[in-house]
């Protein structure tokens, strides 16, 4: 039952992103590039997110557990640390220069586009280096 619901939130999730156009690097680079040729699309799409997901979160906390599972696995830490602040860094670069984000990158690798492609290669490249580090 887990596997099917995480499949339909799944296939949700890249239908809105598809629908909203935020699987397409350019409307990314769009969005940050405030200076010439802004596109405010993203930003509406993160309010339209949040107006969701906040209400339902919200709710969810007050829950003694989910629906389908013994217990939530809220995130722990709640330091601001080097790790935390370095990994952002990085996004940033990767998600202002490329235009993709992880999750979009996932959904327009299935157009297979070259750029795409390599992007979600280094990506997981960049999980796997990061583990092995870690170990």
């Amino acid at each position: 039952m887990k596997l099917v619901l995480a499949a339909i939130a799944g296939a949700l999730f890249a239908i809105g992103l598809l629908i909203s156009d935020m699987t397409s690097p350019g409307r990314i680079v769009a969005f940050l590039d405030v200076g010439t040729a802004w596109d405010p699309t993203l930003m509406f799409v993160m309010a339209g997110a949040i107006g969701v997901y906040a209400p339902v979160a919200w709710i969810a906390r007050k829950r003694p557990r989910p629906l389908f599972a013994r217990a939530f696995h809220w995130p722990e830490a709640t330091t601001i640390d080097l790790p935390l602040l370095g990994g952002a860094m990085i996004f940033g670069v990767g998600w202002g220069l490329s235009g993709f984000c992880p999750g979009p990158a996932l959904v327009a690798a299935g157009t297979g586009r070259i750029d795409t492609l390599v992007f979600v290669a280094t990506m997981i490249a960049g999980i796997v280096a990061l583990r092995l580090v870690r170990r």
